[in-house]
Protein backbone atom coordinates (compact mmCIF):
# COMPACT_ATOMS: atom_id res chain seq x y z
CA UNK A 1 0.00 0.00 0.00
CA UNK A 2 1.18 3.52 -0.82
CA UNK A 3 -0.03 6.56 1.13
CA UNK A 4 0.51 10.29 0.71
CA UNK A 5 -0.66 13.58 2.20
CA UNK A 6 -2.13 16.43 0.22
CA UNK A 7 -1.37 19.97 1.37
CA UNK A 8 -4.91 20.64 2.58
CA UNK A 9 -7.07 20.86 5.71
CA UNK A 10 -4.42 22.11 8.10
CA UNK A 11 -0.89 21.22 9.10
CA UNK A 12 -1.37 17.43 9.08
CA UNK A 13 -2.55 17.29 5.48
CA UNK A 14 -5.22 15.13 3.88
CA UNK A 15 -4.70 11.37 3.51
CA UNK A 16 -4.76 9.85 0.02
CA UNK A 17 -4.10 6.37 -1.32
CA UNK A 18 -1.73 6.22 -4.29
CA UNK A 19 -1.55 3.49 -6.92
CA UNK A 20 1.44 1.20 -7.09
CA UNK A 21 2.69 2.88 -10.28
CA UNK A 22 2.30 6.34 -8.64
CA UNK A 23 0.02 7.55 -11.45
CA UNK A 24 -3.37 7.91 -9.77
CA UNK A 25 -4.74 8.49 -6.26
CA UNK A 26 -7.96 8.63 -4.29
CA UNK A 27 -8.96 10.32 -1.06
CA UNK A 28 -9.02 8.18 2.08
CA UNK A 29 -10.31 10.81 4.51
CA UNK A 30 -13.53 8.90 5.18
CA UNK A 31 -11.36 6.07 6.55
CA UNK A 32 -8.76 8.23 8.30
CA UNK A 33 -8.47 12.03 7.86
CA UNK A 34 -4.68 12.09 8.15
CA UNK A 35 -1.78 9.67 8.11
CA UNK A 36 -1.15 10.40 11.79
CA UNK A 37 -4.73 9.39 12.56
CA UNK A 38 -4.32 6.25 10.45
CA UNK A 39 -1.14 5.15 12.18
CA UNK A 40 -2.71 5.72 15.60
CA UNK A 41 -5.61 3.44 14.62
CA UNK A 42 -3.73 1.14 12.26
CA UNK A 43 -5.27 -2.15 13.35
CA UNK A 44 -8.80 -0.92 12.64
CA UNK A 45 -8.23 1.20 9.51
CA UNK A 46 -5.55 -0.80 7.66
CA UNK A 47 -8.01 -3.37 6.20
CA UNK A 48 -10.23 -0.63 4.71
CA UNK A 49 -7.22 1.25 3.33
CA UNK A 50 -5.89 -1.95 1.79
CA UNK A 51 -9.23 -2.79 0.19
CA UNK A 52 -9.41 0.64 -1.44
CA UNK A 53 -5.78 0.40 -2.53
CA UNK A 54 -6.38 -2.96 -4.22
CA UNK A 55 -9.45 -1.58 -5.98
CA UNK A 56 -7.50 1.49 -7.12
CA UNK A 57 -4.82 -0.69 -8.69
CA UNK A 58 -7.33 -3.05 -10.32
CA UNK A 59 -10.06 -0.68 -11.46
CA UNK A 60 -8.88 2.90 -11.01
CA UNK A 61 -8.80 5.48 -13.77
CA UNK A 62 -8.42 9.23 -13.49
CA UNK A 63 -11.82 10.91 -13.39
CA UNK A 64 -13.62 7.74 -12.31
CA UNK A 65 -15.29 7.55 -8.86
CA UNK A 66 -13.13 10.24 -7.28
CA UNK A 67 -9.85 8.99 -8.74
CA UNK A 68 -7.44 11.73 -9.80
CA UNK A 69 -3.99 11.95 -11.38
CA UNK A 70 -1.29 11.85 -8.70
CA UNK A 71 1.19 14.72 -8.81
CA UNK A 72 4.11 14.04 -6.50
CA UNK A 73 5.47 17.56 -6.98
CA UNK A 74 2.71 19.20 -4.93
CA UNK A 75 2.24 16.86 -1.95
CA UNK A 76 3.56 17.27 1.55
CA UNK A 77 5.81 14.72 3.20
CA UNK A 78 3.63 11.69 4.12
CA UNK A 79 3.70 12.93 7.71
CA UNK A 80 3.82 16.72 7.28
CA UNK A 81 4.83 16.85 10.94
CA UNK A 82 5.49 14.14 13.51
CA UNK A 83 5.48 13.92 17.27
CA UNK A 84 8.93 12.37 17.19
CA UNK A 85 11.78 12.14 14.64
CA UNK A 86 14.81 10.07 15.59
CA UNK A 87 17.78 9.61 13.28
CA UNK A 88 20.36 6.91 13.83
CA UNK A 89 23.61 5.88 12.19
CA UNK A 90 23.22 2.36 10.84
CA UNK A 91 26.12 2.55 8.38
CA UNK A 92 29.40 2.85 10.26
CA UNK A 93 31.30 3.16 6.99
CA UNK A 94 29.93 6.72 6.88
CA UNK A 95 31.24 7.55 10.36
CA UNK A 96 34.54 5.77 9.75
CA UNK A 97 35.30 7.59 6.48
CA UNK A 98 34.45 11.06 7.77
CA UNK A 99 36.48 10.56 10.95
CA UNK A 100 39.42 9.09 9.02
CA UNK A 101 39.62 12.26 6.89
CA UNK A 102 40.14 14.20 10.15
CA UNK A 103 42.77 11.76 11.39
CA UNK A 104 40.43 10.43 14.07
CA UNK A 105 39.68 6.80 14.88
CA UNK A 106 36.15 5.50 15.37
CA UNK A 107 35.43 4.86 19.07
CA UNK A 108 34.82 1.21 19.90
CA UNK A 109 31.62 2.20 21.70
CA UNK A 110 30.04 2.90 18.31
CA UNK A 111 30.26 -0.81 17.55
CA UNK A 112 28.08 -1.58 20.56
CA UNK A 113 25.64 1.31 20.82
CA UNK A 114 24.17 3.17 17.84
CA UNK A 115 24.42 6.92 17.45
CA UNK A 116 21.04 8.64 17.47
CA UNK A 117 19.76 12.18 17.75
CA UNK A 118 16.30 13.68 18.08
CA UNK A 119 15.60 16.10 15.24
CA UNK A 120 13.09 18.82 14.51
CA UNK A 121 9.78 17.32 13.43
CA UNK A 122 7.24 20.12 13.75
CA UNK A 123 7.43 21.10 10.08
CA UNK A 124 8.88 18.60 7.61
CA UNK A 125 9.82 19.86 4.15
CA UNK A 126 7.78 18.57 1.20
CA UNK A 127 9.50 16.19 -1.23
CA UNK A 128 9.62 18.81 -4.00
CA UNK A 129 9.73 21.93 -1.83
CA UNK A 130 12.74 24.25 -1.71
CA UNK A 131 15.22 23.91 1.13
CA UNK A 132 15.87 27.38 2.52
CA UNK A 133 19.28 28.20 4.00
CA UNK A 134 20.43 31.65 5.10
CA UNK A 135 24.10 31.35 4.15
CA UNK A 136 26.23 29.26 1.79
CA UNK A 137 28.96 29.47 4.44
CA UNK A 138 26.99 27.05 6.60
CA UNK A 139 28.15 24.13 4.42
CA UNK A 140 24.79 22.73 3.33
CA UNK A 141 24.82 19.00 2.64
CA UNK A 142 22.26 16.27 1.99
CA UNK A 143 21.93 12.93 3.74
CA UNK A 144 19.94 10.36 1.75
CA UNK A 145 18.38 7.78 4.04
CA UNK A 146 15.58 5.30 4.67
CA UNK A 147 13.06 5.86 7.46
CA UNK A 148 10.22 3.93 9.04
CA UNK A 149 7.02 5.03 10.75
CA UNK A 150 6.10 2.96 13.78
CA UNK A 151 2.93 2.30 15.70
CA UNK A 152 3.07 2.38 19.52
CA UNK A 153 6.34 0.82 20.66
CA UNK A 154 6.55 -0.19 24.35
CA UNK A 155 9.65 0.53 26.39
CA UNK A 156 12.22 -2.31 26.36
CA UNK A 157 11.00 -3.63 23.01
CA UNK A 158 13.62 -6.04 21.65
CA UNK A 159 14.92 -5.89 18.08
CA UNK A 160 13.00 -9.08 17.33
CA UNK A 161 9.78 -7.49 18.60
CA UNK A 162 10.48 -4.16 16.91
CA UNK A 163 10.04 -5.56 13.38
CA UNK A 164 6.28 -5.91 13.91
CA UNK A 165 6.04 -2.23 14.87
CA UNK A 166 7.33 -1.07 11.46
CA UNK A 167 4.22 -0.01 9.55
CA UNK A 168 5.53 2.22 6.75
CA UNK A 169 8.77 3.03 4.94
CA UNK A 170 9.89 6.34 3.44
CA UNK A 171 13.00 7.89 1.90
CA UNK A 172 14.37 11.12 3.29
CA UNK A 173 16.79 13.97 2.75
CA UNK A 174 18.20 15.05 6.09
CA UNK A 175 19.80 18.46 5.53
CA UNK A 176 23.04 18.92 7.48
CA UNK A 177 24.85 22.23 7.89
CA UNK A 178 28.36 20.83 8.11
CA UNK A 179 30.18 24.03 9.06
CA UNK A 180 27.91 24.59 12.06
CA UNK A 181 28.09 21.05 13.43
CA UNK A 182 31.65 20.94 14.88
CA UNK A 183 31.08 23.87 17.25
CA UNK A 184 27.86 22.33 18.50
CA UNK A 185 29.36 18.89 19.03
CA UNK A 186 32.30 20.39 20.91
CA UNK A 187 29.81 21.63 23.48
CA UNK A 188 28.98 17.99 24.21
CA UNK A 189 25.22 18.40 23.87
CA UNK A 190 24.37 17.28 20.33
CA UNK A 191 22.83 18.85 17.23
CA UNK A 192 20.52 21.82 17.00
CA UNK A 193 21.49 24.53 14.50
CA UNK A 194 23.69 22.07 12.59
CA UNK A 195 20.60 20.26 11.32
CA UNK A 196 18.25 22.00 8.89
CA UNK A 197 14.93 20.79 7.55
CA UNK A 198 14.13 17.18 6.65
CA UNK A 199 12.24 16.22 3.49
CA UNK A 200 10.56 12.85 2.96
CA UNK A 201 9.50 10.97 -0.16
CA UNK A 202 6.11 11.67 -1.80
CA UNK A 203 4.67 8.38 -0.55
CA UNK A 204 5.10 6.07 2.40
CA UNK A 205 4.79 2.35 1.62
CA UNK A 206 3.91 -0.74 3.60
CA UNK A 207 6.62 -3.42 3.88
CA UNK A 208 4.93 -5.72 1.36
CA UNK A 209 5.45 -3.11 -1.38
CA UNK A 210 9.19 -3.85 -1.18
CA UNK A 211 8.65 -7.51 -2.08
CA UNK A 212 11.66 -9.80 -1.70
CA UNK A 213 13.94 -6.77 -1.29
CA UNK A 214 12.79 -6.52 2.34
CA UNK A 215 13.82 -9.52 4.41
CA UNK A 216 12.53 -8.20 7.72
CA UNK A 217 15.89 -6.64 8.54
CA UNK A 218 17.32 -4.89 5.48
CA UNK A 219 16.22 -3.48 2.12
CA UNK A 220 18.32 -4.96 -0.65
CA UNK A 221 17.99 -2.08 -3.12
CA UNK A 222 20.17 0.83 -4.20
CA UNK A 223 19.43 4.39 -3.12
CA UNK A 224 20.24 6.74 -5.99
CA UNK A 225 21.29 10.36 -5.52
CA UNK A 226 21.80 13.02 -8.18
CA UNK A 227 23.13 16.53 -7.62
CA UNK A 228 22.46 19.01 -10.42
CA UNK A 229 21.65 16.10 -12.72
CA UNK A 230 24.93 14.28 -12.10
CA UNK A 231 24.96 11.01 -10.22
CA UNK A 232 26.53 11.28 -6.78
CA UNK A 233 26.00 7.63 -5.94
CA UNK A 234 23.83 4.52 -5.66
CA UNK A 235 24.95 2.71 -2.51
CA UNK A 236 23.13 -0.50 -1.70
CA UNK A 237 20.96 -0.20 1.40
CA UNK A 238 21.51 -3.83 2.49
CA UNK A 239 25.29 -3.72 2.23
CA UNK A 240 27.41 -2.80 5.26
CA UNK A 241 24.42 -2.27 7.58
CA UNK A 242 25.80 -2.48 11.10
CA UNK A 243 22.58 -1.66 12.98
CA UNK A 244 19.23 -2.70 11.49
CA UNK A 245 16.14 -0.52 11.69
CA UNK A 246 14.75 -2.93 14.28
CA UNK A 247 17.87 -2.43 16.40
CA UNK A 248 17.54 1.34 16.07
CA UNK A 249 13.90 1.21 17.18
CA UNK A 250 14.84 -1.00 20.12
CA UNK A 251 17.62 1.41 21.08
CA UNK A 252 15.22 4.36 21.04
CA UNK A 253 12.73 2.44 23.20
CA UNK A 254 15.31 1.46 25.80
CA UNK A 255 14.13 4.02 28.36
CA UNK A 256 10.70 5.13 27.09
CA UNK A 257 7.66 4.28 25.02
CA UNK A 258 7.55 5.49 21.41
CA UNK A 259 4.21 6.91 20.33
CA UNK A 260 2.46 5.94 17.11
CA UNK A 261 3.81 8.07 14.31
CA UNK A 262 7.40 8.02 15.53
CA UNK A 263 9.79 8.31 12.57
CA UNK A 264 13.15 6.51 12.80
CA UNK A 265 15.89 7.00 10.18
CA UNK A 266 18.90 4.91 9.24
CA UNK A 267 21.38 7.74 8.85
CA UNK A 268 23.28 8.20 5.59
CA UNK A 269 23.29 5.08 3.41
CA UNK A 270 26.96 4.20 2.92
CA UNK A 271 29.07 1.35 1.52
CA UNK A 272 32.72 0.54 2.22
CA UNK A 273 33.12 0.09 -1.54
CA UNK A 274 33.34 3.73 -2.63
CA UNK A 275 32.79 2.76 -6.26
CA UNK A 276 29.06 2.80 -5.47
CA UNK A 277 29.30 6.52 -4.81
CA UNK A 278 27.81 8.51 -1.97
CA UNK A 279 24.58 9.62 -0.33
CA UNK A 280 26.11 12.80 1.07
CA UNK A 281 28.69 15.31 -0.10
CA UNK A 282 30.76 15.07 3.08
CA UNK A 283 31.77 11.47 2.31
CA UNK A 284 32.99 12.45 -1.14
CA UNK A 285 34.93 15.34 0.39
CA UNK A 286 36.37 13.03 3.03
CA UNK A 287 37.64 10.58 0.41
CA UNK A 288 39.14 13.45 -1.59
CA UNK A 289 40.93 14.65 1.54
CA UNK A 290 42.33 11.20 2.26
CA UNK A 291 43.54 10.76 -1.33
CA UNK A 292 44.83 14.25 -2.15
CA UNK A 293 45.08 16.11 1.15
CA UNK A 294 42.17 18.49 0.52
CA UNK A 295 38.53 18.32 -0.64
CA UNK A 296 37.66 19.30 -4.18
CA UNK A 297 33.88 19.04 -4.12
CA UNK A 298 32.04 21.95 -2.54
CA UNK A 299 28.92 21.89 -0.43
CA UNK A 300 25.67 23.19 -1.93
CA UNK A 301 25.40 26.60 -3.51
CA UNK A 302 22.10 28.42 -3.90
CA UNK A 303 20.28 27.02 -6.92
CA UNK A 304 21.75 23.53 -6.58
CA UNK A 305 19.32 20.63 -6.89
CA UNK A 306 19.31 17.22 -5.21
CA UNK A 307 17.24 14.21 -6.32
CA UNK A 308 16.83 11.03 -4.27
CA UNK A 309 15.01 7.91 -5.49
CA UNK A 310 14.82 4.13 -5.05
CA UNK A 311 13.84 1.75 -7.84
CA UNK A 312 12.61 -1.83 -7.71
CA UNK A 313 14.05 -4.70 -9.74
CA UNK A 314 11.93 -3.66 -12.75
CA UNK A 315 13.14 -0.06 -12.63
CA UNK A 316 9.90 1.31 -11.17
CA UNK A 317 10.19 4.13 -8.65
CA UNK A 318 8.89 2.84 -5.32
CA UNK A 319 8.52 6.02 -3.28
CA UNK A 320 8.57 8.70 -5.96
CA UNK A 321 11.41 11.19 -5.89
CA UNK A 322 12.69 13.74 -3.43
CA UNK A 323 13.73 16.75 -5.47
CA UNK A 324 14.84 19.76 -3.41
CA UNK A 325 16.41 22.98 -4.64
CA UNK A 326 18.65 24.87 -2.23
CA UNK A 327 17.45 28.45 -1.97
CA UNK A 328 18.56 31.47 0.03
CA UNK A 329 16.36 32.38 2.95
CA UNK A 330 15.70 36.10 3.16
CA UNK A 331 14.13 37.43 6.34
Amino acid sequence: MKLASLKANGRDGQLVIVSRDLKIAILATDIAPTLQNAIENWASVEPALKERYDDLNANGAAGKNGVFAFDETVVASPLPRAYQWLDGSAYLSHVELVRKSRGADMPKSMLEDPLMYQGSSDNFCGPHDPVYVASEDWGTDLEAEIAVITDNVPMLTTPQEAVSHIKLFMLLNDISLRNLIPTELNKGFGFLNGKGVTAFSPVAVTPDELGDAWDGQKINLDLTVHVNGEKLGSPNAATDVYFTLAQLISHAARTRNLGAGTVVGTGTISNHNHETGFCCISEKRALETIRTGAPVTSFFKFGDQVRIEMFDAKGQSIFGSINNEIKQYVK
